[in-house]
């Protein structure tokens, strides 16, 4: 003879109609001051990531201004148009900072693009211009004075723009080794002027000038782009944390998709520590995000994941507002076999309560007959987050009761939850005695929780 039950309750069906009617997975967007929220902190991180460039710029225009006249329009002109670039961006960013589409990531990608070009075919032009200009340099053999100077004037612009690079421009990230190489030519251009080869000396000088001043245009764009990105990758992922937040708490739907008054869905408590992570990996990308070091590919992998993460928070809420209706639903059932053993040999529900008062956890209910018989129904989900209940009917029995007896009360139950319109399964029996510490239904309540609504 087993005094223990049990019986599989299926409710997948009701899950999924549930599911569909509440809609649980859709995440609140509109919420209060969410896109004013988003817009101050990202337009904070603008301000900072573009203030860096402007500071950046500043000092290359100083630069600039000390470079000889050969070179200073020159660098004056792409100091001008970078310039110009990066205040049109930063504009373009704080206009539409906390709501950055996609259309406004390819128009900013095109006017970039059409600015670097630009800026290229200029250079190009000047380029030529001084080899037409260099191809004179028989006239500077009428004078050894003149011919060193053209020479050290353009390994003193060189080494300036050299400088600027190593002092003020992340030239390894971009292009790790090649300031190290064009210094070399450098150093090869200043002894082919100690030997007197001017001509040699020159053209190394004005090639590896022409080739840093477009190492130094090249790391600008690079790094506005990475600023821009930047940007992009902040507001996603803030807008994502605004969310997790804005969602900790939740209304209860009805069947008709309307909030039942009272009641509210903790996402925070029920998806037990699920929101609480999501809410941590989302900072340490958000971290990763503000991180100077992060590169440009980076920090469009982090703001592609931003559609992932929030697909996750609704995931996570989902689960969460399951969990509150598969507690309610734990209680309904202990009432429906409450009633059925009322109905059938007269037994009374005397108490009832989650395991550790946690409405997370397994429901206990206890009913007591006059003849002193106890039942106690532990009812349990067979698989987390899943459709199916399993109760367990555990029988304290003072007299002796026949096995025939003990399995004619869990068909009765069986019988009395299909009534209702639950699928259930064929009682089984459970090989061993039950557990009389089961009986002790206030040992639940001494670790009390809060507990929320339930509906």
């Amino acid at each position: 003879m087993s005094g223990r039950k049990r019986i599989q309750v299926d409710e997948s069906e009701w899950y999924r109609l549930q599911r569909n009617a509440q809609k649980l997975k859709e995440v609140q967007r509109n919420l209060p001051r969410l896109i004013d929220d988003v817009r101050k902190q990202t337009r904070a991180d603008l301000d900072r990531t573009f203030g860096r460039v402007e500071e950046r710029q500043r000092r290359h225009e100083e630069v600039v201004r000390g470079l000889s006249e050969q070179t200073r329009q020159l660098e004056a002109d792409t100091s001008r148009r970078l310039r110009e670039q990066a205040r049109e961006l930063h504009r373009t960013l704080d206009e539409t900072a906390g709501r950055i589409q996609e259309d406004t990531r390819r128009r900013l990608a095109a006017h970039q693009e059409a600015v670097r070009r630009e800026i290229a075919a200029e250079r190009a032009e000047r380029r030529a211009e001084t080899a037409r200009l260099s191809a004179e340099i028989d006239v500077m053999k009428e004078g050894r004075v003149r011919a060193e100077e053209t020479v050290r004037t353009w390994l003193s612009d060189s080494r300036a723009m050299a400088g600027l690079i190593e002092r003020s421009l992340p030239h390894e990230r971009y292009a790790p080794g090649e300031l190290g190489r064009l210094t070399g030519r450098l150093s090869t251009a200043e002894q082919n002027l100690a030997h007197g080869q001017f001509e040699a000396a020159l053209a190394v000088v004005q090639e590896t000038y022409h080739s840093l001043s477009e190492l130094r245009l090249d790391i600008e764009q690079r790094e506005l782009e990475r600023s821009w990105a930047q940007t992009a990758a902040v507001e996603a992922l803030v807008r994502i944390g605004k969310l997790i937040e804005g969602n900790r708490e939740r209304p209860v739907l009805g069947p008709d998709g309307r909030p039942l008054p009272g009641y509210t869905l903790d996402v925070t408590y029920w998806s037990a520590g699920e929101l609480d992570e999501l809410g941590r990996e989302t900072e340490r990308a958000l971290a990763r995000a503000r991180d100077d070091g992060t590169d440009t590919a980076e920090l469009q992998a982090l703001r592609e994941r931003a559609p992932e993460l929030e697909g996750t928070l609704g995931e996570t809420v989902e689960r969460a507002g399951m969990r509150q209706l598969a507690s309610q639903i734990r209680v309904n059932l202990a009432d429906a076999v409450a009633q059925t053993l009322s109905d059938y040999a007269f037994y009374d529900l005397v108490d009832g309560e989650y395991q550790d008062a946690d409405p997370r956890g397994a429901y206990y209910a206890k009913l007591r007959h006059d003849n002193g018989n106890e039942i106690v129904l532990d009812i349990s989900q067979a698989v987390q987050d899943d459709g199916e209940c399993v109760i367990r009917v555990h029988s304290y029995d003072h007299d002796v009761t026949a096995e025939a007896d003990l399995a004619a009360r869990a068909r009765a139950i069986g019988e009395g939850l299909a009534a209702e319109g639950h699928q259930v399964s064929e009682p089984v029996s459970e090989k061993g005695d039950p557990d009389p510490l089961l009986r002790d239904i206030e040992r639940h309540r001494t670790r009390q929780q809060p507990r929320p609504g339930t509906a």
